[in-house]
């Protein structure tokens, strides 16, 4: 439901705002899980990442709906010509939804708690690069670099700045966040609703046009498609092909679609038999028929891949060149002959609870389990499988992760030894070589040669099973406009919106 809001009260601790004009709107969002937690430093999964960066908080840098970097909590940025040393210009007046002041020392403590071991930060690899960070006045702060880093501009824009006072406490924004966004908290009802509401004094003049979001948390497919068709609902965010197929030609609804670069993959844990074995690792692979995956567990809105999503027109290596990725159940169980495995190689694989990921699950465990395995599926609620993925308690994990604009996001934090989001305990010497160098080049070329080596090698030998890139769509009542649908599922767009 579209409501009228002249007013909404603020959390615990902000003043009652407010909302500007009478035709001011809050829009009502249907969401299919609630989030793990609200801070932009600790957060790993989808629910909480499409309510927190960018309509919470912001970065330095922000992306587009072409997948470019532009300016964010940064009007404007200098390189020195070593390019070890990046200078940044704060925009002037920028206050956090609190009423205090976004400062350089804000986005240095920023920095330091993501870095920090402490804070344990799934994004610290995402600033490996970074030696130092300076305040040198109020609104200029200085990134000092061990190194060259091709990819930091695209890294940053996804480290949302916070106050300082928060450097070093795990807690305090996991519930209640504190950003410089288009809008800011109110009030979170665990498996209820997330509602936020417009930040009026905004940086961005005249920005947003809505009086807030209210994320409504509604498990039910079936329950947030009527609530869409009804006008319940004005917004169903990043859903999957079943239901856009419902919903296509509903009266009043609209669609936007993109190939997303988010990917479905099974994750392996190399640190124990069998997966410690790359004979088992290929085999699975050749065990997959991911054509089949698009055509049974995404009604065919999708494509196989790689490594990189094919959006990446610029990275994405063309999968039928990676020998694993055609299909050969035989070539499979021979490889497990070869790895001297037990047969057949009993699994249980965690089960991210998507309704898309436990279709992809069924598909995939059918067809490892008729090529010399035997995979027992593990539904778990979300909290209990982040916790296992966190942990790397699992043989097999089925689930889907958030793409990258530059190759260096994704592969280094996960696929570099020791990185943060490494849960496969995954090493391996050439790799870390290739990734190392990889994000010290300045020179394009030589870049994709190295991104394109470092696929060839993860495509069948890798801890992930790269599945199929996805058909991203969002649907809306149709007088909603001005929102963008962006293959990262950003929706940071919404500060655009009117309805």
């Amino acid at each position: 439901m579209i409501r009228s809001a002249l007013r909404c009260a603020l959390g615990a601790g902000f003043l009652m705002t407010a909302m500007a004009g009478a035709s001011a709107q809050v829009l009502e969002i249907g969401a299919d899980l609630s989030p793990t937690g609200l801070d932009p430093h600790l957060i790993t999964a989808f629910p909480s990442f499409m309510i927190v960066n960018g309509n919470i908080y912001e970065g330095l840098t922000a992306v587009d709906k072409d997948l470019k970097v532009v300016p964010g909590l940064a009007a404007s940025w200098t390189i020195s010509p070593d390019a070890k040393t990046y200078t940044f210009k704060l925009r002037p007046g920028v206050k956090f939804h609190d009423g205090s002041p976004m400062e350089a020392d804000d986005v240095v403590s920023s920095i330091k708690r993501v870095q920090s071991k402490e804070i344990a930060s799934p994004l610290a690899s995402r600033l490996s690069s970074i030696e130092s960070a300076k305040a040198i006045d109020p609104l200029t702060v200085e990134l000092t670099l061990k190194e060259p880093s091709a990819p930091l501009l695209a890294s940053i824009s996804t480290i949302m700045i916070v106050p300082s006072a928060v450097e070093a406490d795990k807690d305090a924004l996991q519930k209640k966040p504190v950003g410089t966004g288009p809008f800011q908290f109110t009030e979170w009802q665990p498996n209820g609703f997330v509602l936020l509401s417009r930040n009026e004094a905004y940086w961005d003049k005249g920005l947003p046009k809505l009086a807030g979001l209210k994320f409504n948390i509604v498990p039910e497919s079936a329950t947030r498609q009527v609530g869409l068709i009804n006008g319940q609902f004005a917004m169903l965010p990043n859903i999957d092909a079943a239901t856009a197929l419902q919903l296509k030609g509903k009266p009043g609804v609209k669609l936007a679609e993109t190939l997303e670069l988010a990917y479905s993959l099974v994750g392996m844990n190399v640190s124990k038999p069998p997966f410690d074995n790359p004979k088992v690792r290929e085999a699975l692979n050749y065990a997959l028929n991911r054509q089949e995956i698009v055509e049974a567990a995404l009604f065919g809105a999708g494509v196989p891949g790689g490594p990189l999503s094919p959006a990446l027109k610029s990275w994405a290596v063309d999968v039928k060149t990676f020998p694993c990725y055609t299909t050969d159940p035989a070539k499979a169980q021979a490889l497990l002959k070869e790895a001297g495995v037990a047969m057949p190689v009993a699994v249980t694989m965690n089960v991210l609870p998507r309704q898309d990921i436990k279709d992809v699950a069924q598909v995939v465990q059918e067809q490892l389990n008729k090529a010399g395995f035997k995979v027992e599926l593990k539904n778990q609620e979300q909290g209990q499988f982040i916790q296992d993925w966190r942990n790397s308690n699992f043989d097999l994990f089925a689930s889907t992760n958030a793409g990258s604009a530059d190759p260096d996001e994704y592969f280094f934090r996960t696929f570099r030894t020791g990185g943060s989001t490494n849960v496969f305990k995954y090493s391996d010497t050439e790799i870390d070589g290739l990734l190392d160098s990889a994000r010290t080049m300045q020179d394009q070329a030589a870049r994709k040669a190295a991104y394109d080596k470092v696929q060839a090698k993860l495509a069948c030998s890798g801890p992930v099973a790269h599945l199929t890139y996805s058909t991203l769509f969002s649907a809306m009542r149709d007088k909603m406009q001005g929102f963008d649908i962006m293959a990262n599922r950003s929706l940071v767009n919404l500060k655009n919106t009117t309805n």
